[in-house]
């Protein structure tokens, strides 16, 4: 029996020539991503043990994002613990604020990870980078704490779910609508602790950032990671950050490698998208419901890329968000927030009456800039709605593409953004 990506990389990792799902191993990583909300636990684990060391400087990667500015005392002091360890340990990678953002998109743009490799961090949507051909994947604070000293994790190999995806997508559709409508297929635990390995001539043709989008949400489904295997695109995008084929080893799946579930997508079937509260299953085509809205937010690890800012001034251009609706536009790095600037999107997000904010997690979790009062209904291009994920447990969170997004906030309520044209009439008119 053959392997898929996933286990061929884990295999590689453990010093195994084949694994099998169900195998418990013990793997080597390339990487560890620390933020200053979960690190500080497992940096307290290593001290209370004397085991306070890390196994390689060159090999964390240290983001602080997701409440930074810090929003109050006890945010502030977890950013000052992130921060003193890097000094400390002589962390070579580190943005800090005012340099980063959102951390599994900076770290998607740095040129540090690579096909073929592994990745773990204290934060769930790091399976992120899978989109990038490798295995990358969220853990606990102590699995956490065991990586930054000694360079390694247990797994248990995952089983792969194959996700074949066809057709054109259809224009106002976009991959976050894709994602949306595989886990309104299959459930938000339909990928309990699996790998969801996409392919299909869809994918092929997608650009990175939208494969990002879709790796980074397989969380959603219950997923251990999402992964895209490396093509012409992926090596563009590589080489286009200083990382050359031949640094890196390409895995692709075998022909007789074993899949738990193969699910078809037919992409020209696809529609707009929403997630009703309160879990990202519940899925219905946009504008179906004229639900009234009070936030519009565009922003996160899934949706906060330079292609989602466009998708947004697309539809706000010569347009106002409605009456009543507050609209908060979140640029998920400073890299992407300088070149909406350069491409004059900033000014037609702030025509459009809509606020801007620094790259940051934010309201995404609940943190800041953003919170959902009670009674609150947000639109929102994140990851996430669960009861009182942005805030107030009465606050009502729906999820869509950031076009969804857009729409809505100048028609007052959740609205198909393939009612508006880029010249800022209606498709209707």
């Amino acid at each position: 029996m053959g392997m898929t990506i996933s286990e061929k990389i884990l295999a590689a990792h453990s010093g195994h020539a084949h694994v099998v799902p169900g195998q418990l191993t013990e793997c080597t990583t390339d990487w560890v991503l620390c933020h200053e909300i979960t690190t500080p636990a497992a940096l307290r684990m290593l001290e209370e043990r004397g085991m306070d060391k890390v196994f390689d400087p060159s090999k964390i990667v240290a983001i602080p994002d997701h409440s930074v500015p810090a929003m109050n005392i006890k945010a502030a002091k977890m950013y000052q613990k992130l921060k003193s360890w890097v000094k400390e340990k002589g962390i070579e990678h580190f943005y800090d604020v005012g340099r980063g953002g959102i951390a599994h998109v900076v770290l998607e743009n740095t040129g540090l990870v690579k096909p073929g490799q592994t990745l773990v961090s204290g934060d769930s949507h790091t399976c992120n980078a899978g989109a990038l051909g490798m295995f990358a994947t969220g853990v606990g604070s102590t699995d956490l704490a065991g990586a930054i000293y000694a360079g390694r994790v247990w797994f248990k190999i995952p089983e792969t779910m194959l996700i074949r995806v066809t057709g054109d997508i259809q224009p106002g559709v976009t991959p976050k609508d894709i994602v949306l409508e595989v886990i309104k297929r299959i459930g938000a635990d339909g990928a309990n602790y699996m790998v969801m390995e996409w392919v299909g001539d869809t994918i092929d043709r997608l650009d990175m950032e939208g494969r990002f989008t879709l790796t980074n949400m397989a969380i959603e489904a219950g997923g251990k990671t999402g992964i895209v295997a490396v093509d012409d695109t992926t090596r563009a995008y590589l080489s286009a950050r200083g990382i050359e084929p031949g640094s890196y080893t390409e895995y692709t799946s075998d022909p007789d490698a074993n899949y738990k579930v193969v699910i078809d997508i037919d992409a020209s079937k696809v529609e707009p998208t929403v997630a009703y509260p309160h879990i990202p299953s519940n899925g219905r085509v946009a504008g179906v419901d004229k639900i009234a809205v009070t936030h519009a937010y565009v922003g996160s690890c899934t949706n906060g890329r330079i292609g989602d800012l466009r998708d947004v001034a697309r539809i706000l251009k010569g347009r106002k968000v409605a009456e009543g609706v507050q609209m908060i536009v979140v640029p998920a790095t400073q890299a992407i927030w300088k070149q909406a600037a350069q491409e004059g999107l900033m000014e037609i997000f702030v025509d459009a009456g809509a606020s801007v904010s620094y790259p940051s997690c934010g309201a995404c979790l609940g943190m800041h800039s953003g919170v959902l009062g009670p009674d609150d209904v947000c639109i929102s291009s994140t990851n996430r709605n669960f009861v009182g994920r942005m805030g107030d447990p009465t606050a009502q969170i729906y999820l869509a593409s950031p076009a969804t997004v857009a729409a809505s906030a100048v028609a007052g309520f959740i609205a198909d953004p393939r009612a508006y044209n880029a010249d800022g009439s209606n498709a209707a008119d």
